[in-house]
This record gives structure tokens, sequence and C-alpha cells, in this order.
């Protein structure tokens, strides 16, 4: 590693911290077996020379986002988070959660039976409020089914992030229509995909090929990277060295990955 690449921080984009005890949502799709407390997240980062972090929302406990929120506050030298939240929320909450370091708002839409109605007044306001405050909105959705939701979003002119490579069709990979429908939603400026999560893919190759054309044609300066710590479902498969070298391997320039896992994420986050 050049003297260079050591100055860049490397920055997690994509963890999440929870306890057992936390209520779980009516609708959660995984019961995790143990605690995944901020103090375990703070000590593999620095096990892995991880200096920042963003925090995403955890779909499992739906808008029950105190724990992250308080974990962010303790360490907001080094921490960012987004949340879950209804669209009615109250706009003046929304201002003590940017002042408590959350910088977005996950829209869970993976496994949904129907999507919600995102033209409607209520939505409007909500994005509007987002666009204010100059958040993102991340969303988590297959890939053969973000055509719609990217359209519909871009609509509003908030910032957009894509979860995990934007779960490319299984069979399909960087064919997959939803690389294509976020190619097209990046050139129009506002989008970013995150390249968290290879495990979940169905394997390495697959990965590097959607990381090899999400490359070509948004750069470097459109994507950021994430371990998806720790792993919800995954907890006895994968691990935080597993992904960091899951991000070499699929992004193997060091000036790309500089940009990728430090410069990027720094200006949309912490500077």
């Amino acid at each position: 590693m050049s003297d260079k690449t050591k100055d860049v921080p490397l920055v997690d984009c994509h963890a999440h911290v929870y306890t057992t005890d936390m209520p779980l949502s009516a609708t959660a799709w995984h019961h995790p077996p143990a605690d995944a407390t901020i103090e375990q997240y703070i000590a593999t980062l620095d096990q892995h020379g991880v200096q920042y972090a963003v925090m995403a929302a955890a779909s499992l406990y739906d808008d029950y986002n105190e724990y992250m929120i308080e974990s962010t506050v303790k360490h907001k030298h080094r921490l960012r988070t987004t949340a879950i939240v209804k669209p009615s929320i109250d706009p003046y909450v929304m201002r003590m959660m940017r002042d408590d370091g959350v910088v977005g708002v996950r829209l869970q839409w993976r496994n949904v039976k129907s999507l919600p109605d995102i033209t409607t007044p209520e939505y409007r306001k909500f994005f509007r409020r987002v666009r204010d405050l100059d958040w993102h909105v991340h969303i988590n959705q297959s890939g053969e089914l973000l055509d719609a939701p990217l359209t519909a979003l871009e609509a509003t002119g908030v910032k957009i992030v894509v979860d995990h490579f934007g779960h490319p069709q299984k069979g399909k990979g960087a064919a997959c229509a939803g690389q294509q429908a976020i190619i097209r939603s990046v050139a129009k400026g506002r989008t970013w995909v995150k390249l968290s999560a290879a495990y979940r893919l169905e394997s390495l190759d697959i990965a590097e090929a959607c990381a090899r054309e999400l490359l070509k044609h948004c750069g470097p300066e459109r994507l950021l990277w994430g371990s998806d710590w720790p792993f919800a479902a995954f907890e006895d498969k994968a691990t935080y060295a597993d992904c960091v070298a899951a991000f070499k391997h699929c992004v193997p320039d060091e000036s790309a990955r500089r940009i990728i896992g430090g410069e990027t994420p720094m200006r949309l986050y912490f500077i």
C-alpha cells in the first residue's frame, strides 16, 4: 500500500448494530442469534484499520432506530447512520436526527408484497424534507425490480444510494436489467451504488463482473464500499476480512479503491 493510500481513510458504508432484546418487526426475515453491539463493531473496525463508518438502518427492526442513533452520538467523530422512518415523521424530529448524525433514510423494499405510492402528497413532502436536510435515500430492492422505484425516486430530486450491487438477478449477474437501471440512474447525477455484501451474490465472480461493469459505466466516484457486518443470516459464513478481501478482488486497482473506499464517502457523509 502506498503512502498516499495510507492517508485516505477507509469508510465502511454499510453495517448494522443491534442487540437480541430489541423489538423485531412483525415482518422480520431473520432473528439474529447473538448481539452485534456497537462496541463489537468499533473493535472490528479498529482491527481492520477502518477509520469511519456509515451504518445502515436494519430492516429487522423497522423504525426502531434508537440504538443506531445512540451509538452514532457516542462515536460521532467516526460514525454516521441512516434510519427507517415513516413519511409522516415530524420534520423537527428529522432535524434532531440530523444533528445526532443521521445522514439518510433507508427504503427496505426487497421482498415487500406491494410498494408504496411515493407520488402522494405525504411522500412528496417527506422527500422534499429529505432533500432540504441534504440526506440520501438508500434503497434495498431486487435487481429485476429496480427500474420503476429508481425512476420514481429520481423525480423527487433526492440523492439515491443503491444497496448491495443492486441485488443482481440470479443467473444474469451484470446483464440483469437492474444493473442497466442503475447505470442509467447514475448518469443523471444523483445516484451512487454500494459494492457491499458481495457474499450475498451467487459467487465472487459475479460480484467482480458487476463491479467491473459499474466501474466502466459509472466510475469510482459513484461507488461506495460496505461490509454488511454482522452478516445477517450469514453469521457463520462471512467474516470482515472476507469482505475486505472481496473489495480488493472486485476492484483490483488501488487508486480506484482509494476513491471508492475513502474519497467518495468522505465527501458524501463527513466533510
